[in-house]
Formats: C-alpha cells, structure tokens, sequence
C-alpha cells in the first residue's frame, strides 16, 4: 500500500457541490417573500405620503377581496379568464411561441358566446355549450390567422397577434352596432350604449354558493383545465415536443418534430383558451350577461402578466390569477378611504416587479456558476 492510498480523497471543489433542492426552494421561498413585503412597504410609503393610512386602504383592499361578505366568491369568479388566458399563455410559450393577442381573442370568443345566447334557438343547456365551444374555436381560429402568417409568411407572432387585437376591436364594435348581428333593438332600451340582447337565465354558467359566496361553475373548470394542461405538458408526448420545439427548433426538426404543424396547434389551442375565457366571462354574468365593446376590461393582458410571472408553470398560474383578482375587486372598496383607485395600478406594479426579482436572482446565479465551472474557479 502506497502512501498515496492511506491519504484522505480531497475534498470536491465546491463549485461541483451542489446545492440540495430543499435549500434551492428554500432560499427561492424567502426571496419571494422579501421581494413581496418590499414591494408592500413601498406601496405603504406612497399612500402614507399622500395623507392617508395605509393601514385603512390594505384592510379595504382585503375587504373587497376576501373579507366582506360575498366578496371571495367575487374575486374567483374574476379569477377564472385569468386562468385561462394565462394557460393559453403557457402552452404557446412551451412552443417557443409569444403570443400577446388574448384581449382580441377574449373577445371573438365572447362575441360568439353572445351569438350563440341572443341569435339561436334551442335548449338553454344545448346553447351554453354551443356557445362555449364557438367561443374557444373563435379564438383559436384568430390566433390561427397569426400562425398562418408566421410559418407562411415569415411574419413574427408577437407583430401579428398584437395587430390582429386592434381588428377584434373594430368587428366586435361593428358587431354591436349593427341591427342584423348583436345590437338589442329592444325600443324599451336607450340606444346611446351600444350593446347586445342579454343572455337568457338558461344559458348563464350555474353559480356555486358555499358559506353566503358564489362563484361561477367556470372556476371549477379553470381549475381542472389547469390541472390537465399541466399533466399535458409534463407527461405527455405532444408536450414532449412542444418543449423540444420551445428549447431547439434544429434539434426539433432532426429527431421528426414539425414546427410547421406544433406550433400551429400550440398557437390555436392559445388562442382557444383566450376565446373560451371571453365566453366564460359572459355566461358567468360580466357587463350583466350583455356583450359590449368594452367587455374585455383588459382581462386578456392581466392574464398574459399571470402567465410571465408564474414562469409559465400551469399550477403556479392559479395563485398568480388570484393574487391579481384580489387586487381588481378590491380596489372597489377603497372609495370609502379616499385613497384613489389608481394606487392599485402602483401596487400592482410594484408587485410585478417584486416577482421578477427572484427569477432575475436565480438566472444570474446560474450563469454565475456555469461560468466558475468552465473555468475552474470557486463561487
């Protein structure tokens, strides 16, 4: 034996030692919090320099999203196009595809909803779900005229999607405008706010009433779609490849994956959850079951920021849409504290700032290390 073979192995470089994931998700865990509470200390120090106390306008903010009665019920129920425009999100982003479109597809699919509630006839049972699957096809069918133009034309998603919103919003105004397509001729309504005919009861999205709250059946949904999309993506072949696509198209291409015909389905089933968010949103009672010009409220880019700041995780999607309906709805009670509603937008900010800090942290970390491991030197 050698006295090589009686020493002590050396120690590994502690750049090769790495980090358990408990200590990873922890330490992500607290960041999250600190940039969270940054972001609420600020927002406190700007209602304080304003004159007011900051502690009236969280409690009214709390109270118009949880606490008051039939509030919590409120805030899922807008919590549910949320959802759903950010897992169309999701699956284009899996696809190395940016679609930011949804307000003009949220609206084909709740035009749709109101043309298949005001225009045809039939069972009210029959008409919802008409109503639901024309609304996701009309969006997907919107987002499919980006994909055309993307693999046809060269012409990127990003341009054509955003584009194509400015065209929902014109043929959306026609639409109820015109006395043959949506606008209510009812002669009892004034005609100056342009307007649908109101969904009939039948074909309203039943409510669920728990603890003196209700919520629209569309949460449920949401949540379930939000589940399979996740178990889609994670465990299924076609989520293989839209992955493979979204890292390396040439790596795609070489092992069989058609980026033509993936991201083509990709961008449609994107667009297909914007539509059935839009749908969705008018059978569950938004703008009182009337499609108007306005309908969307800005619902389509609040759900595009849900899926960037869940890192496009389907699960993550779903306490992020609530943290953003709980700042919508209870921005409705801070009327009685003075503070105006525009403080919620800061917040808000603030807010999505807070939450891009921990991924920026760990995206620095790892290329930190990445680098000390090629070069051999310590971090």
């Amino acid at each position: 034996m050698t006295a090589a073979d009686t020493q002590p192995p050396a120690a590994a470089p502690p750049q090769f030692v790495a980090e358990g994931p408990w200590r990873t998700r922890g330490e992500m865990a607290l960041l999250y919090v600190a940039s969270i509470l940054g972001a609420l200390g600020l927002s406190a120090l700007l209602v304080a320099m304003t004159g007011h106390s900051w502690q009236r306008v969280f409690g009214a903010l709390l109270d118009g999203a949880f606490l008051a009665p039939g509030r919590w019920g409120n805030t899922l129920t807008v919590a549910m196009p949320m959802l759903l425009v950010a897992l169309g999100t999701v699956v284009a982003v899996r696809a190395g595809l940016f679609n930011i479109g949804q307000e003009g597809q949220l609206l084909m699919g709740a035009m749709l909803m109101a043309v298949a509630g005001t225009k045809m006839e039939g069972p009210g049972v029959l008409l919802l779900v008409v109503g639901l699957v024309l609304g996701a096809f009309a969006g997907g069918a919107f987002a499919g005229i980006s994909a055309v133009m993307r693999y046809r034309r060269g012409v990127p998603e990003v341009i054509s999607t955003l584009l194509m919103v400015f065209v929902a919003l014109q043929l959306t105004g026609f639409a109820v405008i015109t006395a043959w397509f949506l606008r209510d001729n009812d002669p009892n309504r004034p005609q100056r706010a342009q307007t649908s005919a109101a969904l009939d009861a039948d074909t309203h999205l039943p409510e669920i009433h728990i603890l003196g709250n209700s919520f629209s059946l569309g949460v449920i949904l949401a949540v379930i779609l939000a589940l399979l999309v996740a178990f889609v993506l994670a465990r299924t072949v076609w989520g293989f490849r839209l992955r493979v696509l979204g890292h390396n198209p040439i790596v795609a291409q070489k092992i069989g994956i058609a980026a033509k015909h993936t991201g083509s389905r990709a961008l449609f089933i994107s667009g297909a959850f914007a539509g059935l968010a839009g749908a969705m949103m008018l059978a569950s009672g938004s703008s009182s079951y009337r499609f108007t010009p306005g309908f969307s409220t800005n619902i389509g880019w609040q759900g595009l920021l849900v899926a960037l700041l869940a890192r496009s995780r389907p699960i993550a999607c779903i306490p992020m849409a609530l943290l953003f309906a709980a700042l919508r709805t209870g921005s409705g009670f801070l009327a009685s504290t003075g503070v105006d509603r525009k403080i919620v937008d800061v917040t808000q900010a603030l807010l999505v700032l807070a939450l891009l800090i921990p991924p920026a942290v760990s995206f620095v970390r790892e290329r930190r290390r990445a680098v000390a491991a090629a070069t051999g030197d310590r971090v």
